[in-house]
């Protein structure tokens, strides 16, 4: 059963779907819908970008010590929250990688309130969208792992301390791995998925206080979803560059 195309994909398939025909041409890949290649989760994906853009523009020339705007104090807060988390972590040496955390924690954060506005849709219903937050995560902490010890030495980290158990856990550590962007995935789809069904099923019941407090929850568990993609990025990035092993 093909998506419901929102009016914002369909300015996008009648605009630019040649474009984006040659791009997975490019790639030797082809849309399934010629007609039609731009998905709801893509086009969505492209909102939230633009305004986390655009909120960044409007927020640099703003910056001041002496006053700050409400703006800045929500930037400042959620900075200094992660920056924290990630010192407790990873350590002081956390603090370099806090961009990558926010930028995941602001995207995933985005992506989940998005359908709360009407004719928007929330991209982390599709379960490619969190797979490919999983996806940068994974390749983000293993980059991070190989330049902190090097390629060799970080991959004897997957062999374990004794090298008589080496054959036995190199494949259970590979394998534990890969099983992080399973349950990234499926963490953050299946939470966000069961949420929006809620919100959606009490508000064709009644439209007065049933779903105010249920958009409420909505609220909370985007920010809570948002947080534990990033807190668990921090511990996988701890986990990569600590010396320890």
């Amino acid at each position: 059963m093909p998506e419901h195309e929102f009016w914002l994909t369909g300015v996008f398939n009648q605009y630019l779907g040649g474009f984006a025909n040659a791009v997975l041409a490019l790639f030797g890949l082809h849309a399934q819908n010629p007609e039609a290649p731009w998905s709801n989760a893509v086009t969505m994906q492209i909102v939230v970008a633009v305004i986390l853009v655009v909120l960044a523009l409007l927020l640099r020339p703003r910056l001041s010590v002496d006053r700050p705007g409400r703006m800045q104090h929500i930037a400042e807060v959620t900075y200094l929250f992660l920056r924290s988390q990630a010192d407790e972590i990873i350590g002081p040496a956390g603090r370099k990688f806090v961009p990558l955390f926010a930028t995941i924690f602001l995207f995933i954060l985005a992506c989940n309130l998005l359908g709360t506005f009407p004719e928007m849709e929330t991209p982390t219903l599709h379960p490619e969208v969190p797979l490919g937050c999983a996806i940068v995560v994974f390749a983000y902490y293993n980059a991070m792992g190989v330049l902190a010890h090097g390629p060799l030495k970080y991959v004897l980290t997957l062999t374990g301390p004794s090298p008589w158990l080496a054959f036995l856990m190199f494949p259970i550590e590979v394998t534990s791995h890969l099983a992080r962007l399973l349950s990234l995935t499926v963490r953050l789809f299946a939470n966000m998925f069961a949420g929006e069904n809620i919100f959606v099923v009490f508000l064709g019941l009644t439209y007065i206080a049933v779903p105010a407090v249920f958009a409420a929850f909505h609220i909370f568990e985007s920010l809570v979803q948002a947080y534990i993609f990033a807190l668990l990025a921090m511990v996988y990035v701890g986990e990569a560059v600590a010396h320890e092993h």
